[in-house]
C-alpha cells in the first residue's frame, strides 16, 4: 500500500512540476568568439549579453553563463577603438517545453515558460566585429561554431513569424491532446 502512495505522490509531483524544469538548467552557458572582418580571431574582447532577466559580460574568447528567456539575447563585443560587433541570438523552444505539450499540457509549460527553462539560444557564436549578425537555436549544431547571418528587418521580421507559428501549433497540440483525455 505504501508503494503505491509514494508512485502517485512522485507522479503528481512530475505532472505539476514543467519537464524541462527537470531536463534544463535556468542558466544556459554560450561561448563566445570575436573575429575582425578578414576572419582573424580577435582576443580580450569585452562582450556584454542581455535580456529581459539581466545582463553578463566576458572577454573573449571566453564563456557567459545567461539566464534562458523566451526573448531574444542581445550581444554587443568591442575591442579598444574598433567597430563593435552586434549579435542577436533567437531563443527557441527546447525539447523539454514539447515534452510538456505532448505528455504534462498547461500547467508544466507555464512553469518552464515563466522560468526560462523551456527555451535555449544558440550555444558557441561567431562575433564579427563591424557587423550586425543573427544567431537562430533552430540552425544550432552542438559544440559546432555558429556564424550568424547579416542583420537586417526582414529577417528578425521572418525569424518573429516563425516563432509565433511554432507557438501556435503547439498551443493546438496541447488543445487536442486535451480534448482526446476527456
Amino acid at each position: 500500500m505504501k508503494y503505491h502512495h509514494v508512485a502517485f505522490v512522485m507522479a503528481s509531483s512530475l505532472l505539476f512540476s514543467g519537464c524541462a524544469s527537470i531536463t534544463k538548467d535556468s542558466n544556459q552557458p554560450i561561448r563566445v568568439e570575436t573575429y575582425n572582418k578578414q576572419d582573424q580571431l580577435v582576443e580580450d574582447a569585452k562582450c556584454t549579453a542581455k535580456n529581459e532577466r539581466g545582463e553578463w559580460s566576458t572577454k573573449t574568447p571566453g564563456s557567459l553563463v545567461v539566464h534562458r528567456s523566451g526573448q531574444n539575447l542581445e550581444i554587443k563585443c568591442q575591442k579598444d577603438n574598433a567597430e563593435s560587433g552586434f549579435a542577436v541570438l533567437v531563443s527557441r523552444a527546447n525539447g523539454g517545453m514539447w515534452g510538456n505539450i505532448l505528455f504534462g499540457g498547461g500547467i508544466g509549460a507555464i512553469v518552464d515558460h515563466n522560468k526560462g527553462t523551456a527555451y535555449s539560444y544558440p550555444d558557441w557564436v561567431k562575433v564579427i566585429l563591424g557587423d550586425s549578425l543573427v544567431f537562430d537555436r533552430k540552425n544550432n549544431v552542438d559544440n559546432q561554431i555558429m556564424t550568424g547571418l547579416k542583420a537586417n528587418g526582414d529577417l528578425l521580421k521572418k525569424i518573429q513569424e516563425d516563432k509565433a507559428k511554432e507557438e501556435e501549433a503547439a498551443k493546438k497540440a496541447a488543445e487536442a491532446q486535451k480534448a482526446a483525455q476527456q
